[in-house]
């Protein structure tokens, strides 16, 4: 059975399929499709942590499908903006669990992980999937990616 590693851009995904579809993102139907005939090595999910019982409620839910919830606290600026990006820390956990992996999955459509989904194919010749929404995917990490799986309707809520 191939070894799969799942990485989840939470924000990224909550934002697109929301823009897209008005719609929430279907973990549960996302994990039985990415993790079918496939063991799983480890399966993060990274989010921002505001703290309210609907979140938390959520992120209870990752972690009953299998997910490790990794959170960063939530930062408001004085100008207004928000900062909770989890880039560098999805970067670093990819490129340590992609030598035990044989398949990478990366949910998320930010076109600055082009650059690590090229590193680690060639690296440890992994297969990188990358699940995201059409036209909110960057082209640059769809050609980066082994396979791009859109989200659509099967994967949505």
């Amino acid at each position: 059975m191939e070894k799969v590693a799942i990485f989840a851009d939470v924000q990224n995904i909550y934002y697109t399929t929301r823009q897209s579809y008005q719609r929430h993102f279907n973990y549960n139907a996302f994990w039985t499709q990415a993790t079918a005939g496939r063991t799983v090595v480890t399966a993060f999910a990274y989010a921002i942590d505001k703290g309210d019982s609907k979140q938390l409620g959520f992120q209870q839910i990752l972690r009953n499908i299998g997910f490790e919830v990794k959170l960063k606290p939530y930062i408001q600026r004085s100008d207004g903006s928000a900062k909770g990006d989890w880039d560098v820390g999805i970067t670093l956990d990819m490129i340590e669990y992609a030598a035990r992996s044989d398949v990478v999955i990366l949910l998320s459509g930010d076109g600055d992980f082009d650059l690590l989904l090229n590193k680690v194919r060639s690296a440890y010749s992994v297969t990188a999937e990358v699940y995201g929404v059409p036209g909110l995917t960057a082209s640059s990490l769809i050609n980066a990616a082994s396979r791009f799986i859109a989200i659509d309707d099967k994967l949505l809520i």
